[in-house]
């Protein structure tokens, strides 16, 4: 088990560790969750997208004609390659 320490600045707020960011793969925006288990122990969660946060995200790639899961895979690839920057 690897241990990362930060820093409460005076308005509550720490910095997640790039290398646990990198771990959840959390990027800007996205939202985390607190969960205090039995232990007294706090564990930090990504909190998955709900549906309609992405409908409709893909609609700029639509075609006239089925497209195949390999182009839908790179469009959501390139797609979350722009988000990131």
């Amino acid at each position: 088990m690897n241990a990362f320490v930060s820093t409460v600045t005076q308005k509550g707020q720490v910095t997640i560790p790039k290398s646990v960011r990198d771990n959840l793969h959390l990027v800007t925006g996205d939202k985390i969750e607190f969960v205090l288990n039995d232990r007294g122990e706090v564990v930090i969660k990504p909190v998955t997208r709900k549906v309609a946060e992405v409908a409709g995200l893909l609609s700029k790639y639509k075609k006239s004609h089925p497209v195949s899961i390999e182009a839908m895979d790179q469009a959501v690839a390139q797609y979350i390659r722009n988000e990131a920057v």
